[in-house]
């Protein structure tokens, strides 16, 4: 079976490092599926879920911020602010930090702000679908 590696780094450090017989991302302009000997491409991401299927058929999760990727034919490279393993997540914190941005989009007193509590609320709502999407898969 051909395989994929992949490197997910964050500013804290690896998160992970290992072949992959899939992986997807969340681009900017819309999901991405990347097979072994994907076309070369350099995009950013938005806030979500990143999804690594081994070739054991197992699959591992990943929240990221945001950030970079490089897909090489053989090579996929994360780069990203904040990479976390989806049962790393707090779904607690996440559901505050999304209620949070919620009230102040709500008062907001000038643009700069909306742009910022925007970011701030796509991080927590993707946070938050991570979670629900392991869960599922949980049971």
């Amino acid at each position: 079976m051909a395989t994929i590696h992949v490197d997910i780094v964050s500013a804290e450090g690896e998160i992970f490092s290992g072949e992959a017989s899939m992986v997807f991302v969340p681009a900017v302009m819309g999901d991405i599926g990347i097979a072994p000997r994907h076309a070369p491409l350099l995009t950013t991401l938005k806030p979500g879920e990143i999804r690594v299927q081994t070739p054991a058929g197992e699959e591992q999760f990943f929240y990221v911020s945001g950030g970079a990727i490089e897909i090489q034919p053989h090579l996929v490279t994360v780069l990203c602010d904040t990479a976390l393993r989806a049962h790393d997540l707090d779904e607690a914190a996440a559901v505050q930090a999304k209620q949070r941005a919620e009230e102040a989009l709500r008062n907001r007193d000038d643009k700069m702000d909306t742009a910022k509590l925007q970011a701030e609320l796509a991080q927590a709502a993707a946070q938050i679908k991570a979670i629900e999407k392991l869960r599922k898969i949980k049971q």
